[in-house]
C-alpha cells in the first residue's frame, strides 16, 4: 500500500508541475505546486528532492522545479489519462464540464492502460479535453496551440477561445451560461478602467455571425480564459495530427521527434 501511495503522490506531482508551466513554459515554484496540491511548502520541498534524486526534475533550491526528459514522459502520461477520463465522463456518462475533476483525479491512478486506450478508440481519438486542454497522443506528444491571455487581446480584434481554466467550478458554470464556451468567437469590446469588466461580443460554436451575445466579464473569468487566433479545425490538418496551424508540439526528444 505504501508504495501504491507514493507512487500516486509522484504521479500528482509530475502532473502539477506540468500543468502549472504547461502555457508558460516556465520553472514552476514550490509555492505554486503548493498551492495547486493543498500541501505544505515544506511538502513540496521534500517531494522535489526526492523527485531531483530520482531524474525526474531539475530542482534548484529556492528555484522553482522544471521537469526532465524522463519527468515530462512520465507527466505527459498521467495527463493523457486525466483528460481522456475527464472527456469520456462528459462524453459518454453526461457529466457536466464542471463536475469532471474530482472524478478524474480519482480515476486516472485507477485505470489501466488497457482501459486509457479503450477509452480513446470509444471516443474517437480526442485531441483535446471538454476545456480545451490538448490531450497528449498515444506516442507521448501533445499539440498545443498558440494562445494568448484574453486579457493581451487589443480591442476589436476577433479570437476563438482555446482553453477554459477549469480549477473553479462555479466559474464554469457561469462562464457557461454566459455563452463562454471552447472555439466560441469573442471580440473584446471594452476594458473598463480601475480593475472594472470587460465588455466582449461572444458568438457559440456554429452561430450565425450575427447571433453574438453580449457578456461582462471580471478579472478572474478573463484570466480564465486562453484565445487564438486561428479558429481549430474539426480534422487535423496534417499527418501530424495538428488541428491549429500554428501547433506547438510538447513531449520528450526520443519520444516526438519522429512527430515534428
Amino acid at each position: 500500500m505504501a508504495k501504491t501511495e507514493n507512487r500516486t503522490a509522484i504521479e500528482d506531482y509530475l502532473k502539477v508541475i506540468f500543468s502549472l508551466g504547461e502555457w508558460q513554459d516556465e520553472t514552476v515554484s514550490n509555492a505554486a505546486v503548493a498551492a495547486r496540491l493543498g500541501v505544505s511548502t515544506s511538502s513540496v520541498s521534500e517531494m522535489a528532492r526526492k523527485l531531483a534524486d530520482s531524474g525526474l526534475v531539475a530542482h534548484k533550491r529556492y528555484g522553482g522545479m522544471r521537469l526532465t526528459d524522463e519527468g515530462l514522459e512520465q507527466a505527459l502520461r498521467m495527463v493523457r489519462r486525466h483528460r481522456l477520463v475527464e472527456t469520456f465522463l462528459v462524453t459518454s456518462l453526461g457529466y457536466a464540464w464542471d463536475e469532471v475533476h474530482d472524478d478524474a483525479e480519482v480515476l486516472e491512478h485507477a485505470v489501466s492502460t488497457l482501459m486509457v486506450e479503450r477509452m480513446d478508440a470509444q471516443l474517437g481519438h480526442p485531441w483535446r479535453d471538454p476545456h480545451g486542454d490538448p490531450i497528449p497522443t498515444a506516442d507521448g506528444v501533445l499539440h498545443q496551440p498558440t494562445a494568448e491571455p484574453l486579457a493581451t487581446t487589443p480591442v476589436g480584434q476577433r479570437r476563438f477561445v482555446a482553453r477554459i481554466d477549469d480549477d473553479d467550478p462555479a466559474l464554469l458554470r457561469w462562464l457557461a451560461e454566459t455563452g463562454i464556451a471552447v472555439d466560441a468567437e469573442v471580440v473584446v469590446r471594452e476594458r473598463k478602467p480601475f480593475g472594472g469588466a470587460t465588455r466582449l461580443d461572444v458568438t457559440a460554436p456554429g452561430a450565425a455571425a450575427d447571433g453574438h451575445l453580449v457578456a461582462e466579464l471580471g478579472d478572474q473569468a478573463v484570466a480564465a480564459l486562453l484565445v487564438s487566433v486561428e479558429a481549430a479545425s474539426p480534422k487535423p490538418l496534417n499527418a501530424k495530427g495538428c488541428h491549429y496551424s500554428d501547433c506547438r508540439h510538447i513531449g520528450a526528444p526520443r519520444v516526438s521527434e519522429k512527430n515534428r
